[in-house]
């Protein structure tokens, strides 16, 4: 069967893979907009409310939003914090030079192109960055978990990724992310083929019992090949 859409994950996939402290980033956050002692306890608060929904969503596949890490935190979610947040993430944000490339490939070939993406952030802040990027354009359809109440590797997750490049047939899609649960075992579980596209911290993700990918790249344009033997 042709391929209809090929659907990426986000982070460590559209973007290259970085170690990120979390605890860090909020510490950042924080220290430019409150005193140094508020700033090392709203930071500690928010980690760890964060975590707490990531273990959520992991563990019962319910989806998060950034306004409840900073109401489970016991903060206001001010337009100050927020854009420092956008601008603290942003080296760890930039899109990997091979994406344009590849997504033009495959949408010259009458491919969509969709993301969905495990995520707390907002649609708006996602789309600032692939605008900023110069890729928002070649996305056809984008699913934000923050908008729906599932996480990947829930099946309705990756459903809701199809219907969004209209595409109704999982045989007829390729899912293309980086972490063996939530991205490989969780498209295959719902009828997708999967591409992993490995880095050096992924096997830190696997587990027992998963189902492995239909084929394993290292760089994105590695995709093309696999796509050309299955796109007939």
């Amino acid at each position: 069967m042709a391929i209809a859409a090929v659907i990426f994950d986000w982070g460590g996939t559209l973007t290259p893979w970085h170690n990120v402290e979390p605890a860090d980033i909020w510490r950042r956050i924080c220290a430019a907009h409150l005193p140094p002692e508020r700033a090392e306890r709203a930071a500690a608060a928010l980690a760890e409310a964060e975590l707490r929904l990531w273990r959520r969503g992991e563990d019962e596949h319910r989806s998060a939003t950034l306004a409840e890490v900073f109401a489970l935190a016991g903060l206001e979610a001010t337009e100050a914090l927020l854009g420092t947040l956008v601008d603290v993430w942003t080296p760890h944000t930039r899109t990997d030079p091979d994406v344009p490339a590849v997504l033009a490939a495959l949408r010259e070939r009458g491919i969509k192109v969709g993301v969905l993406s495990n995520t707390m952030w907002s649609r708006d802040l996602h789309e600032r960055i692939f605008a900023r990027d110069g890729v928002l354009d070649l996305i056809d359809g984008a699913v934000y978990t923050s908008e729906i109440p599932w996480t990947k590797p829930h099946p309705e997750a990756f459903r809701a990724a199809m219907a969004a490049v209209g595409v109704d047939d999982p045989s007829a899609c390729v899912f293309v992310g980086d972490r063996p649960y939530d991205d490989i075992h969780g498209a295959k579980s719902a009828g997708l083929r999967a591409v992993q596209i490995w880095h050096q911290t992924t096997h830190a993700f696997t587990r027992p019992g998963l189902t492995p990918p239909d084929a394993l790249i290292h760089r994105l344009p590695d995709l093309h090949s696999h796509i050309n033997a299955w796109h007939s």
